[in-house]
Formats: structure tokens, C-alpha cells, sequence
């Protein structure tokens, strides 16, 4: 079949990561005499297959005998009359599905279960909403889900669209924001059509995520009639995600039976990640790119970028720019040169943080070991050297650090002294203790 012949050649010139992304979920719908059609799962990714791999298709198309008219269509069991690529691609309508009663956002292609790096972090909020994108109800019908920016609550969220439409499409589903929401139901008064839109969010809704909740402070009319939704929503047995930069009760500006109504289900906080899961998301979209880079440049990448994925992302299409740009791999100077343009100064002075997840991730122990009660030996001593090295190279006060650790300051000043001590008597912790020194001062 000419398709795997293509697939098989694409395979051998572009990144493994990349090729299951992109490549592999593509299958032949038909194979003609003039060329052959091939079929993607949704629009989007129609669209950047189209931008990024026509040339490629065509061109293998070509050397393996076949043509380079190539056609593409959105769905494997769509009519032959597929979408020419280059030709506006249109989602198709499922069948039984009224049109218009889909209410999607643009869903990034790479937003899926599968590309969701999970750590401590985001392990609860992934693990909820993977359930509900299967209809496991283990965890209720309901998850209000909090995050800074960056974090991956809207990764998770169009990663649950995604699962539905693929195992269960004719599921009435709406996806969008609470701005849209809000302008929605504006047009609605606007043109008496209120019967039409809660009939459209009420009756005709099976699933609803609705993102960004926390923009609705001062919005009455809309808490009032989002309200009334998720009350119908949820007492009728509906699946409800809910998504917000804040928690319920720091909205400010709510309604108080709109702020109950948004709480009565789970609650799930992602967190900033740790430093194993920042080194694994690097270490994964390195890889999507086309970067080989060692772990050692690796880590110090992790080290330097605590805080949201974006800027993880931006880093790194910085290093394959500059790598392109001087057509060289990446080294530790070009990844110092792109986290010094993007951090600033702030490499220079390790916090207690990057301290705490360089010795957790040294010593193969939580962040919440190193706090915790355990006297355990493989515990204390990792718990002790992250005292040390907090008092070395940070200004906190020792009460300061016994907060971090759970211990009073008595605790972290024997800490430090039996560290000190023991670094002169024995050479194998002088040398771990050195190891860890050198990995925060290579951030300098």
C-alpha cells in the first residue's frame, strides 16, 4: 500500500515524538489512480499537517511511484469527496446532531492525555478529568479546577474534548470561556432569543467546560444565569469542568449561592512543578523539536525555569532557533544565553526552592519527605544537607528554614553544624555535598 510506504520513509527523516504526533494517526481513506485521500481526526490537526507535512506527503508520494495530488479529509469514515489540502477545511457535522450544537473552542491538536506530562503537582486534577472524559464517575461529575497561568489546566481541559469526541462523539458537548459564555447570553437578551440559549445549555448539553470562571467578577446577570445551568447541570446527573486562575472563595465580587454552586464538586489546585517533572516536560519537548541535548544540560534547564510551562516552551524554541540560526547542537553556553534572556539575574541567586527540588531529585525523595515528621535515616540526612545549603546560599533566617522543613530553628542550626562535621570526617559527604554546590553554582 503506497500510504505505508510513504509513512515508512516520512519515519525514517523526522523525530520518533514527532512522527506518532503527526504522522501516525493519519490513515488512507482512498487510494486512486490520480493520488489518494487521507484522513485526520479533527480539523486542527488537518490544518498543521497541511502546513507542516504537505511537502513532505507529496514528496515521498512521488519517489515511492505514486502522485502528489494528495487530499485530506477530517474524518476516516467521511465521504470521498474529502478537502483538498490548501482548501478551507469545515468540521464535519455528526450525525443526529443538530448544526450550531456544538459549541467548541479552537482545541490545540497537542493538547491530548497522551502529551500531559503528570507529576505530584497535577497528578489529582489529570486523574479527575481523565475519568470523566471516560465516563468514570469514581470522583463525582463535577471538578473546579485552579491553576496560575502556564500550569496545564487548559492542556487538561481540551485533552478531556479531545477524549470524548474520539470515543464518543455524538456527546453534546460545549467547550468555551466565560467571556463567550457571557457574550452569548448578552446576544441572547439582546434578541429575546434566552429561550433558545437555555434550551441550547440546558437541554441540549450533555458535557460543559467553561473556562476561566474567575473573569465573571461583577457579571450578575451571568452568575445568575450560569447558575441556573450548572444547578440543572448537575442535579440531573451532566458532567461540569469549571476552570480558574483563582479559587472559589478569592473571587472576588461573586454571588454567594454562585460561589457554593461552583464548589460543590471536586477541587483540584495544579501547582507549579517540581523539578523531575519540569526535567521530564524539557526532556519530552526537546525531543518533539528534533533536540538531542544531554541530561546535564537537561537539568540545568529544569533548574533555571521553576515556574510555568511557557516559558519552558519559549525557552526551548529559543535554543532550537539559535541552534538552526549557527547550525550546532545545543551546548551549556547557548542554554546559559537563552535562560539569562529569559530569567535575568535571577540565575545568579539559587532560592530555597531550586534547592529543596535539587536535593529531592539528588536523593530520590519528596519535597513532602523533606517536610514531613519521618526520623528515617534516608530522609533526615537529604533534609539536613537542604538546611545547609539553604542557610549557604540564601538569606533566610533559621526559623525561616525550620518553616520550610517543618522544624524549629534549634533543629536547623544541628542541621548545619552536622553537616559541617561530618563533611570534614568523611569524604562521601563532602563529595555529595560538593556535587549539589556545584550543580547551584553552575547557575551563577
Amino acid at each position: 500500500m503506497l500510504w505505508n510506504a510513504i509513512r515508512t520513509a516520512i519515519a525514517s527523516e523526522i523525530p520518533a515524538s514527532e512522527f506518532d504526533l503527526w504522522i501516525k494517526p493519519i490513515v488512507c481513506a482512498h487510494e486512486h489512480d490520480t493520488g489518494m485521500t487521507l484522513a485526520g481526526p479533527d480539523r486542527f490537526f488537518c490544518s498543521w499537517v497541511e502546513k507542516h507535512y504537505l511537502n513532505l506527503i507529496r514528496q515521498k508520494s512521488v519517489e515511492a511511484g505514486g502522485s502528489d495530488c494528495i487530499r485530506l479529509q477530517v474524518d476516516a469514515g467521511a465521504s470521498e469527496q474529502g478537502l483538498a489540502l490548501g482548501a478551507p477545511i469545515r468540521q464535519q457535522r455528526l450525525p443526529g446532531v443538530a448544526q450550531g450544537a456544538l459549541q467548541l473552542r479552537s482545541l490545540h491538536p497537542a493538547y491530548t492525555f497522551e502529551q500531559f506530562m503528570v507529576g505530584e503537582s497535577n497528578r489529582l486534577a489529570q486523574t479527575v478529568c481523565k475519568a470523566l472524559a471516560e465516563n468514570d464517575y469514581t470522583f463525582g461529575r463535577c471538578l473546579f479546577m485552579e491553576s496560575g497561568t502556564g500550569l496545564g489546566k487548559s492542556h487538561l481541559t481540551q485533552a478531556v474534548v479531545h477524549q470524548v469526541l474520539r470515543k464518543t462523539p455524538a456527546t453534546r458537548l460545549h467547550y468555551l470561556t466565560a467571556q463567550q459564555f457571557s457574550a452569548e447570553m448578552v446576544k441572547g437578551l439582546r434578541t429575546k432569543s434566552m429561550d433558545q440559549f437555555s434550551r441550547k445549555y440546558i437541554d441540549d448539553c450533555d458535557m460543559l467546560l467553561l473556562e476561566d470562571v474567575h473573569t465573571l467578577t461583577g457579571r450578575d446577570k451571568t452568575q445568575e444565569e450560569l447558575n441556573i445551568v450548572l444547578d440543572y447541570l448537575l442535579k440531573s446527573g451532566r458532567r461540569v469542568i469549571l476552570t480558574s486562575a483563582l479559587a472559589p472563595d478569592k473571587i472576588a465580587g461573586l454571588d454567594a449561592d454562585f460561589r457554593s454552586r461552583m464548589a460543590a464538586g471536586l477541587m483540584a489546585s495544579i501547582q507549579t512543578p517540581d523539578f523531575d517533572t519540569r526535567t521530564r516536560i524539557i526532556r519530552h519537548k526537546m525531543a518533539a523539536q528534533g533536540l538531542v541535548v544531554h541530561d546535564d544540560l537537561v537539568e540545568y534547564m529544569a533548574e533555571g525555569l521553576a515556574g510555568d510551562i511557557r516559558r519552558m516552551e519559549s525557552a526551548i524554541m529559543s535554543v532550537k532557533a539559535k541552534s538552526c540560526l549557527r547550525q550546532a547542537p545545543p551546548d551549556m553556553a547557548m542554554i546559559r544565553e537563552v535562560l539569562l534572556q529569559i530569567v535575568g539575574a535571577g540565575l545568579s541567586a539559587p532560592t530555597a526552592d531550586m534547592i529543596r527540588d535539587c536535593v529531592s531529585s539528588r536523593f530520590k525523595v519528596s519535597r513532602e519527605e523533606l517536610r514531613s515528621r519521618s526520623r528515617k535515616r534516608n530522609i533526615v540526612f537529604p533534609r539536613q544537607i537542604a538546611m545547609y545549603l539553604t542557610r549557604k546560599f540564601t538569606e533566610h533566617s533559621l526559623n525561616e528554614i525550620g518553616e520550610m522543613y517543618s522544624r524549629d530553628h534549634s533543629t536547623v542550626l544541628h542541621s548545619i553544624k552536622t553537616i559541617t562535621q561530618r563533611m570534614v570526617r568523611e569524604t562521601s559527604v563532602r563529595e555529595q555535598v560538593d556535587l549539589l554546590v556545584h550543580t547551584l553554582e553552575k547557575r551563577k
